[in-house]
């Protein structure tokens, strides 16, 4: 799949089809600048799995596998899915888990330093 094609959805808009697989898609009530923000954490989180896995460091690799899970779960892809929860439910999930991933990224840069 080309990056700057739509991806396929589902009729009722809850799943992305991903070569013939069914995912369950973003929560379309996230503003876009949030849903971007978190779709970097994510990214960043899976880039430090891939880096665990090659170093070996178990606990590191645990570590970026939770921060990928509370993005994915901040995301509505994962846990309850966001179609079952009301609109004051989705925005804590995406708002909490937003502020953790920020409160994780600044602890991992100060650090780094």
């Amino acid at each position: 799949m080309e990056a700057d094609q739509p991806l396929e959805k589902t009729p009722d808009g809850r799943f992305v089809v991903i070569k013939g697989r069914k995912w369950r898609a973003t929560d379309p009530s996230i503003p876009e600048e949030v849903a971007a923000r978190l779709r970097r954490h994510l990214m960043s989180a899976r880039r430090a799995v891939r880096s665990a896995t090659t170093e070996g460091d178990e606990r590191a690799e645990r570590t970026a596998r939770s921060r990928v899970n509370r993005a994915k779960v901040a995301l509505g892809e994962r846990g309850t899915p966001w179609w079952e929860q009301s609109e004051g439910e989705r925005r804590r999930r995406w708002e909490q888990g937003l502020a953790t991933l920020d409160a994780e990224a600044q602890r991992g840069s100060r650090e780094g330093q």
